[in-house]
């Protein structure tokens, strides 16, 4: 999956532990590459929810059912869960094939550009 975001001109920032944060082709909008064993998941930020229903139309995207929270996920809102500090969270989404990480990405980068 990294490759395929690296060949999709997404900048790759950091990666600490099982996160890598990366940038939208031409954007400064972050989003972050969850590997969990050989699953990967990409978390974007939870301002995007209203396009969720529009993004999971996409063949072989399937959304997480709640939100996904890590602490290195730096550039995204905190709340309260499961302990007394808050925690970074996001939208995660899931995907069959790099055929449908690519719709997603395009996708989201037009929402990103208001197109």
């Amino acid at each position: 999956m990294s490759r395929c975001l690296t060949e999709l001109n997404c900048r790759s920032n950091f990666s600490v532990k099982s996160i890598t944060e990366y940038m939208l082709p031409e954007t400064k909008e972050a989003f972050y590459l969850h590997m969990e064993g050989k699953t990967a998941q990409l978390v974007i930020r939870p301002a995007f929810e209203v396009f969720s229903s529009e993004l999971v139309t996409l063949a072989g995207v399937h959304a997480k059912y709640d939100y996904y929270h890590n602490a290195e996920m730096t550039r995204f809102p905190k709340r309260l869960h499961k302990s007394l500090n808050e925690t970074h969270y996001g939208l995660a989404f899931s995907f069959d094939t790099l055929e449908a990480v690519q719709q997603f990405i395009a996708r989201l980068s037009a929402i990103v550009k208001g197109a």
